[in-house]
Parts: C-alpha cells; sequence; structure tokens
C-alpha cells in the first residue's frame, strides 16, 4: 500500500492502462470508459488533490462517460449494422439456374454456387434447364422455387 500512496499518478496510469487492455476483449466501451475516469484520477494526482478528491474525481468522470459519450458512441458504430443470414435461410430470396428440368417432384439448379435438389411450388409447372428461378423456401435438402419473372 505504501508504494501506491508514494507512487499515486503512476498507480492511477497502470489501472487505466490495465482497464484500456481489458476492453480490448470486451469491445463493449463500458471499461474503456472506465479508463478514462482513471486517467483523470492520474491527473487529479499530478495536480496535488488528496486521494478521496481523486477517487470522487475518478468515479464521477468515468460515469459522465458511461452515460453522457458511451450511448451515442455505440449508437454512431452501429449506425450501418446489416444482419446476415447464413446457412440455409440465408438462400431464401436468391436467384439460381435451373440444371435439369424442375417439376412439383423433382430437379436440379444451381443457387449460390451450389447445386440443390429442387421442386417447384405448384403442381403442373416445369421449368426448363437454363431458367432462372428464385427460391421460395427450404424444404430439408431440397429449393423450393418460382420461376423468375
Amino acid at each position: 500500500m505504501g508504494w501506491i500512496q508514494d507512487h499515486g499518478w503512476q498507480s492511477w496510469l497502470i489501472i487505466a492502462l490495465v482497464l484500456g487492455l481489458a476492453e480490448l476483449a470486451t469491445l463493449d466501451f463500458t471499461l474503456l470508459m472506465l479508463a478514462v475516469g482513471a486517467l483523470a484520477g492520474c491527473l487529479a494526482n499530478l495536480v496535488g488533490l488528496n486521494i478521496v478528491v481523486q477517487v470522487i474525481v475518478a468515479v464521477v468522470v468515468a460515469l459522465l462517460m458511461l452515460v453522457v459519450v458511451r450511448p451515442p458512441l455505440v449508437r454512431w458504430l452501429h449506425r450501418n449494422d446489416v444482419t446476415l443470414t447464413s446457412g440455409t435461410a440465408g438462400i431464401i430470396g436468391k436467384s439460381g439456374l435451373v440444371l435439369e428440368r424442375v417439376t412439383s417432384l423433382n430437379g436440379r439448379v444451381k443457387v449460390a454456387g451450389e447445386v440443390w435438389s429442387a421442386r417447384t411450388s405448384e403442381d403442373g409447372i416445369a421449368i426448363e434447364p437454363g431458367s432462372r428461378v428464385s427460391v421460395a423456401e427450404i424444404d430439408g435438402a431440397t429449393v423450393v422455387v418460382n420461376p423468375s419473372g
């Protein structure tokens, strides 16, 4: 405890660095805001304020950062978030190319670079090879397709 009291600004700086490095693991900006509070405590020490005031300064600055700075920063960073669909759900709505005649029973199409078993969604419709189709749904390992306009 004696070293911490003798090296106050270094202690605050170490706390800020540890919080900043821990932020790299979470990427939530919470620990970064606390690190800024610790830097404020470091500055309070350098100005010559006592430990109680340093802690109060660090806590107030950290809370202000969490309440005032973090929310708009997070909103700004997530302003262009795009929801990515993966797996079979990712090909619904994609267009494909008929490789073998597709009927309500069977056929083959190529969608997103993969060859799929296919069938049409309606009886009596046949889609010839070379035609474009759009994927309406997935039924097991079979894509259900409709003719593209």
